[in-house]
């Protein structure tokens, strides 16, 4: 298979996003569309993101938010449901434009936050969880990117590091399962061969166990500031990415 190293690295990505960095995995699809169709590499990478959510639900069993878990699955599979029925009539720039600009949205409002001291968590709010996660299950479905309005809701909760990384986990592993039988209805895996595949689980169950080495060492404050710079970057490049193709 071409680009053999490329799809290496972006399992190894994969995989330390389900050991905890989370903002990490939505990077994968965006990378490898430099060299690949980016509905290809998204059919590619779903079965090593299937395979890194089993070692990240292992390595987060204990650690999670029941709420928010049970809030976000729900509403993630809605999400799933109605971006398999509206696909054939959203185009995947468009998709990245919303997402990224979720990003930004956030990170704006996360600095204005710092700036002004005000650093309290938000309170959970149903009602807002639900519209996020639809937003989560969509942007999800066409193109792996549903960490910025997973972490639109979450991160303001200021949940304890290992919580929040088991509740990302969670959540998108359900989600991730949930688009299995839609993605090989459609085609987006019929390239992928078996023997690639099973070298880049390998490599994403080595990148999981990296991947909760760094949230356990890093301090609960950088840490959030290294998701919030990874969001930044990644809804960034959504936005030039998806404009160059909207023009």
């Amino acid at each position: 298979m071409e680009h053999f190293g490329i799809l290496l690295i972006a399992a190894l990505v994969v995989g330390a996003s389900k050991g905890g960095l989370a903002t990490a995995g939505t990077l994968a699809v965006p990378f490898l569309s430099i060299w690949i169709d980016p509905l290809v590499a998204a059919g590619l990478l779903l079965p090593i993101f299937i395979v890194s959510d089993v070692f990240g639900i292992w390595l987060y069993r204990h650690e999670y938010s029941r709420k928010n878990v049970i809030l976000l699955s729900i509403t993630g599979l809605a999400g799933v449901g109605l971006a398999t029925l509206l696909v054939p009539y959203i185009s995947v720039p468009l998709a990245q434009l919303a997402t990224g600009a979720i990003g930004l949205f956030y990170c704006v409002q996360a600095v204005r936050k710092r700036v002004t001291k005000r650093l309290e968590p938000v309170p959970f709010d149903a009602r807002h969880g639900a519209f996020w996660g639809v937003v989560t299950g969509i942007t999800s479905f066409i193109s792996h990117t549903g960490a910025p309005p997973f972490q639109a809701f979450v991160l303001p909760q200021r949940l304890p590091a290992l919580a929040f990384a088991g509740t990302n986990v969670i959540v998108f592993a359900i989600i991730n399962f949930s688009k299995l039988p839609a993605y090989v209805s459609v085609g987006l895996m019929a390239d992928l061969e078996w023997k690639v595949f099973l070298l880049m689980a390998a490599v994403a169950a080595g990148g999981a166990v990296l991947g909760r080495c760094l949230v356990q060492v890093l301090p609960e404050e950088a840490y959030r500031i290294v998701i919030e710079v990874l969001l930044f970057a990644l809804s960034l490049h959504l936005i030039v990415t998806a404009s160059m193709h909207l023009v």
